[in-house]
């Protein structure tokens, strides 16, 4: 049994980063919103843009580490314009959302189940197309997986699901890198690692607002724990559940596009591993977007807007038949 096993919520202390952090960002102008999750302990931010005129389509967004949703501030302008809800979540410990001073408290299935909460039980969404992001595809795809009820279709960018049991091969050095950088850096800034990871230069403004949720290393611990939730073996404690998610999901015959990048270090735009098993994304064009790496909402924001818009357009007649 490990220390996350026994400890409760009443155990933790819960951090909230100071409202003054998140004065004048760049390009972000959305109003903040709130929904409580773990028995009302935690606050969680969201996002949430409606359009004047809605088309009826709910786009759910979930951003990856060390992002928040904040990573999403061109994409939603285009998809609000186009008639669709927008609703981009920060992960608990990320953005305007509450932190754990205890790393340990943060584990695969708690980041589920917070997700699960603030987007079913609390918003109740329905009829969601889901995009997700690095790990946004890690907790977005079992919680389809557990609910494909709740979903019209998915857009996955640079993205994936593993279970542990994938032979790493190559990619292992690049693993291995990351795991010793996000434990043993320090500081450890969130914006270093959005501008390493993007093809354009961002503007410093726009970097302390990666580190704005940030004011010092305690409020650090749920970036610095997700590498270590990554499955690396089979003997992963989260790997059982993930493969029972992977059997739903080989099954799931819901719109299902892969909009990968030309320059992203980590899939270098290889989509396969999502697009040759779920039957949703097969036979479709999965598109290349250029000119942006693994942060491409960063580098090519409405361009990953206009190829929801499409997808959500196209797919649109497969729900009115």
């Amino acid at each position: 049994m490990t220390k996350a096993d026994t400890m409760t919520m009443e155990d933790l202390r819960v951090l909230r980063t100071p409202e003054s952090r998140f004065e004048n960002l760049p390009d972000y102008p959305f109003e903040p919103h709130y929904v409580a999750v773990d028995q009302g302990r935690l606050r969680m931010h969201y996002v949430d843009e409606q359009p004047v005129t809605p088309s009826g389509e709910t786009v759910v967004l979930l951003h990856g580490n060390p992002s928040w949703s904040y990573l999403y501030r061109h994409v939603i302008p285009p998809l609000v314009a186009a008639g669709h809800r927008c609703v981009a979540v920060d992960l608990i410990g990320f953005g305007k959302s509450d932190k754990l001073a205890d790393r340990h408290a943060y584990t695969y299935d708690r980041h589920i189940g917070w997700l699960r909460e603030a987007v079913f039980d609390g918003l109740d969404l329905r009829e969601v197309t889901m995009v997700c992001h690095d790990w946004g595809g890690a907790l977005g795809l079992p919680l389809l997986a557990a609910h494909p009820e709740r979903f019209r279709r998915v857009v996955a960018a640079n993205t994936g699901l593993s279970t542990g049991d994938e032979d790493l091969g190559a990619g292992w050095p690049m693993m291995a890198t990351w795991l010793q950088s996000s434990q043993r850096t320090h500081p450890f800034e969130p914006s270093a690692i959005v501008d390493a990871m993007t093809v354009t230069d961002l503007d410093p403004a726009v970097l302390a607002a990666y580190d704005a949720p940030y004011p010092d290393e305690s409020y650090l611990t749920g970036i610095r724990q997700f590498p270590l939730l990554i499955p690396i073996s089979p003997q992963d404690e989260y790997t059982p559940a993930l493969r029972a998610a992977w059997d739903v999901l080989e099954t799931l015959e819901l719109p299902f596009l892969c909009a990968f990048s030309d320059q992203d270090n980590v899939t270098h735009g290889d989509h396969t591993a999502l697009s040759a098993r779920i039957p949703g994304a097969q036979g479709r064009t999965h598109p290349t977007i250029t000119g942006a790496g693994h942060f491409l909402q960063e580098d090519a924001g409405p361009a990953l807007a206009a190829v929801v818009e499409e997808f959500i357009r196209s797919t649109a007649k497969e729900y009115a038949a």
